[in-house]
């Protein structure tokens, strides 16, 4: 789903909106999504979405909603506290709840999210008999957090990413931007290594936020990476052009495939998914309508 109505929390340049939807449905199916297996929709095409997350609204509390962990990171980093950020996690919620997910890929960040969506389904059930599933957030370690360039989450508001289609330069410019530290001398590491051994710890070389970040390129060659940045301590730049070619290497078929994908072809993908997205969605809201009375 591409959620363009969380994103009024914070954008309101409706071109720049229209913009955004386009390309981030360009980078799912550059990225490998097959819009013939599974259902890609805009959230904005099914308005039962809105429709339920007023409904859940009405059954959680302000207290409850103040918890949230988003939300207060969020104003505390400046930005507006307005309603809709407030009640973010009841639309997410909705998102959810509508299609009777048992389990939902999110990041660490998102864990209480899920939480809260199970908490409306609980209270829904309780107050207008069985209807909703209470999914489970699955959070896959190796991405339950991605460091960004400064070595907080990556994010786009906080304006630490590497653009995934953006250019080769682009791509080198942002990894040579990504914070560097002392981490651990390769005699630190042997001694954490023999003082524990291997098999349950290895210790974090140099350059730690390059590290994590390369990791996610090559996962199944921990060693051989680990090593190789034990053998270039302090060479910050060595390590970060092998960060970038691996980029480049696992990226640039991507990004030739995305150049193919037009703006008529997104179209045609929304505009599919929508009318199967649809389906269930109706379907779900006659039974929630017929439930708290709204059908006479």
């Amino acid at each position: 789903m591409v959620a363009d109505y969380h994103s009024l929390t914070s954008q309101k340049d409706r071109e720049a909106l229209r913009e955004n939807t386009l390309n981030i449905v360009k980078d799912y199916l550059a990225a490998g999504v097959d819009p013939e297996k599974m259902t890609l929709f805009k959230q904005s095409d099914i308005r039962e979405h809105t429709e339920l997350a007023w409904i859940f609204e009405c059954l959680v509390t302000v207290p409850f909603l103040s918890q949230a962990h988003a939300y207060k990171d969020k104003v505390a980093k400046g930005m507006e506290a307005t309603a809709g950020l407030f009640n973010y996690p009841m639309l997410m919620a909705a998102d959810i709840l509508l299609y009777d997910a048992d389990v939902v890929p999110v990041g660490e960040d998102q864990r209480q999210h899920i939480e809260y969506t199970r908490e409306a389904a609980v209270k829904f059930n309780n107050a207008f008999g069985e209807t909703f599933k209470e999914p489970a957030e699955a959070i896959l370690k190796a991405v339950g957090v991605v460091p960004g360039t400064d070595g907080t989450k990556m994010s786009k508001s906080y304006k630490n990413t590497i653009p995934l289609f953006g250019t080769k330069d682009e791509v080198a410019k942002a990894v040579m931007s990504i914070v560097t530290d002392s981490g651990l001398t390769r005699n630190e590491a042997s001694t954490i290594s023999a003082a524990t051994g291997q098999a349950i710890m290895r210790a974090v070389p140099h350059a730690q936020n390059v590290f994590k970040i390369h990791q996610l390129f090559k996962p199944e060659n921990y060693d051989e990476l680990f090593d190789f940045y034990m053998n270039n301590e302090n060479n910050y730049k060595a390590l970060k052009e092998a960060l970038i070619e691996d980029i480049e290497k696992a990226l640039s078929p991507l990004r030739e495939r995305r150049k193919e994908i037009s703006d008529d072809d997104v179209r045609a993908v929304l505009t599919q998914g929508a009318e199967k997205a649809r389906v269930h969605a109706q379907k779900k809201m006659k039974d929630v309508r017929n439930k708290i009375g709204l059908t006479l």
